[in-house]
């Protein structure tokens, strides 16, 4: 755990963010934590930059708070976020990454529409922050293998996106250029 400071500083400006419903300030904050995860290629890092990142886009959709599971939900995401932060003050770095996967664990408890939407703002971020890494140079493999996602997932997001780029407008690759593009990455 090479940027503690800066973790700290994050998770403690996430706390402030989320008791004010700041959606913005989250992806900012998560933004800025892909650069240093790209640098380090710590997985700490990268699971604050991925659940930052998940928060500020749960929060921008109002509809999760009228689950009745929501105020259960948020309230234990505060909790493993005051706890981590105290664990990584303390130097437990172990303890530090159990509360941020409890973060995520916390998804499994809920039940119905809510533990669908939730977990896919999850899944997605993932690949969204996986792409944002790779942009910083890091292998496609080692990148995926950092976010436990697939190749395929990465290579499909970031072939999307770059086709949007470069068209500047928003276009679906079709599945031969996908495959194409697939290859290159193991040539």
């Amino acid at each position: 755990m090479i940027e503690k400071e800066n973790i700290l500083y994050l998770l403690k400006e996430t706390l402030s963010s989320l008791s004010n419903n700041d959606f913005l300030k989250l992806k900012n904050l998560s933004n800025r934590t892909v650069h240093s995860s790209s640098i380090d290629q710590d997985g700490s890092s990268i699971l604050v930059a991925v659940i930052l990142y998940s928060l500020s886009k749960i929060l921008e959709r109002d509809f999760y708070k009228e689950d009745p599971a929501w105020d259960v939900f948020y309230k234990k995401v505060l909790k493993y976020l005051s706890e981590a932060i105290v664990f990584l003050e303390n130097n437990d770095i172990k303890n530090f990454r159990r509360s941020l996967k409890l973060i995520r664990a916390n998804i499994d408890k809920l039940s119905g529409n809510l533990k669908i939407y939730i977990s896919d703002v999850f899944r997605k971020a993932e690949i969204n922050k996986a792409s944002k890494i790779y942009e910083h140079g890091i292998s496609m493999e080692k990148t995926a293998k950092l976010l436990g996602i697939s190749l395929w997932e990465l290579a499909n997001y970031s072939g999307q996106k770059l086709v949007f780029e470069q068209n500047n407008e928003s276009k679906t690759v079709d599945i031969k250029s996908r495959i194409k593009l697939v290859k290159k990455f193991f040539e």
